[in-house]
């Protein structure tokens, strides 16, 4: 079966999509240039803030985020990621307006979950404001009888602010403390694992700051990217 064109959906933010980059490098089996994938990138940090759209229900973005997604089918790629779990609150109104497949991230990591922690029934998430609130890990792990934990308000406010200066640039070691605090009480819920469902959240933390299994959501997709592109299958 010949590769798969990768399609990425970027610049939200434009770090997030560089990791979710390198990640993909690093996880594809090659022993030289050409053993690489092809992969095309439209980082466009114009796409408006995507937790604020959410919450103000304000769908002007969307039409910055078909285009970009059509930027990619007119350079030939044969299907789309998108590096950041807030933007699939617009999943399936994109998937109706766009010809190639279009993976879901919040999917693959419910099947990276049921794979490698069968059994799991409670997680603890760690995502942006718009992704709580919206109950997108809520929904998808309802499914399968997984419960969510989220932070109360407080904590919540911290992690988005925490993630702000991560996109910022600025204050990043108070950023990781904030959110491995913001974590604690969760863990004390006893949850079985930690969901990074924010893509900009691994630029600061690692899986040595927790004492619970922890899910990068860039990692899962960018695992799920290579089985599609070199198999055209999908975890999910």
């Amino acid at each position: 079966m010949p590769e798969k064109v990768v399609g990425i959906l970027g610049g939200m933010g434009p770090e997030a999509t560089a990791d979710f980059f390198a990640k993909v490098i690093a996880i594809t089996p090659a022993r030289k240039d050409h053993d690489h994938l092809r992969i095309i990138i439209d980082n466009n940090p114009k796409i408006p803030d995507r937790t604020e759209a959410i919450l103000t229900e304000d769908r002007s973005l969307f039409p910055v985020l078909l285009e970009t997604a059509r930027n990619l089918v007119k350079a030939n790629a044969d299907f789309i990621v998108m590096p950041c779990n807030t933007a699939h609150y617009f999943y399936e109104d994109l998937a109706m307006e766009i010809a190639i497949p279009i993976l879901h991230m919040i999917s693959e990591v419910a099947h990276a979950v049921s794979t490698s922690l069968p059994g799991c029934e409670r997680l603890g998430l760690i995502a942006t404001t718009g992704t709580v609130a919206s109950n997108l890990y809520q929904k998808q792990f309802q499914e399968s009888g997984v419960e969510v934990i989220v932070p109360d308000t407080q904590s919540q406010t911290k992690i988005m602010d925490a993630i702000l200066n991560i996109k910022a640039g600025q204050a990043r070691a108070r950023a990781r403390r904030e959110i491995i605090k913001a974590a604690n009480p969760l863990i004390e819920r006893e949850v079985q694992a930690l969901v990074l469902g924010c893509t900009d959240v691994p630029l600061v933390v690692k899986t040595s700051d927790f004492p619970v299994p922890l899910f990068d959501s860039t990692e899962v997709l960018a695992e799920a990217t290579v089985r599609f592109a070199m198999s055209g299958t999908t975890g999910s």
